[in-house]
């Protein structure tokens, strides 16, 4: 019997995790993608299936995703855009990672920044 790769694993709690978590007009969704060079953030009402707001390390003035310092930054990013349309609070979407490291800098830097979850 073959072995999962740490992905279908990953994507396997991912679906687990989307059971409960659900993002709606007023409480939306934060969900969070890493790779291995970077970490990308979305603000999502799961009811009109629309992304309010993202942010990525992959814009012309992003950090570095790939450590924990680039990750602060998207969340702090991510959460002033949110805040500028309107959303205040937000269910976290870990994205089957564990709670820990650049998801964990980037949860508390969005916290920091005003966004409520």
């Amino acid at each position: 019997m073959p072995r999962d790769s740490k992905d279908q694993i990953r994507r396997r709690i991912h679906k687990r995790i989307r059971r409960r978590v659900s993002g709606t007009a007023e409480r939306p969704r934060l969900a969070v993608f890493r790779s291995l060079k970077h970490i990308y953030a979305q603000v999502i009402d799961d009811e009109k299936g629309h992304t309010i707001v993202a942010a990525a390390s992959t814009e012309k003035n992003g950090a570095n995703g790939g450590n924990i310092a680039g990750a602060k930054a998207i969340g702090k990013l991510v959460a002033e855009r949110a805040r500028d349309k309107g959303v205040k609070s937000v269910v976290f979407d870990r994205g089957g990672y564990l709670y820990h490291g650049r998801v964990k800098a980037l949860a508390d830097a969005a916290r920091e920044a005003g966004l409520e979850f």
